[in-house]
């Protein structure tokens, strides 16, 4: 049954935004950090926060994917785009 809930939630967080994702990992650092969440609730978000900074960066790395640098032309003007080398 803890499989199919921990399926669930990775089906949620695959349908986060970037943004809503690091709202949602920023307030679980800041709970970690007070201290104050019982150790098994720690555990269990903590391992969220995981998996939301995996959908953070896979985001990341989509968006840099798109990002395109202008080329010029020997003058200086714009000549067009080109995929940006994110090796």
């Amino acid at each position: 049954m803890a499989q199919q809930n921990n399926n669930q939630s990775e089906v949620e967080i695959g349908q986060l935004s970037f943004e809503r994702a690091i709202e949602e990992l920023e307030s679980i650092v800041r709970r970690l950090e007070d201290g104050k969440v019982p150790l098994e609730e720690s555990v269990a978000i903590y391992e969220r926060g995981e998996a939301l900074k995996r959908r953070c960066e896979d985001l990341l790395r989509q968006a840099e994917a798109r990002v395109q640098k202008i080329t010029l032309d020997a003058s200086g003007n714009p000549t067009g785009t080109e995929p940006l080398d994110v090796d």
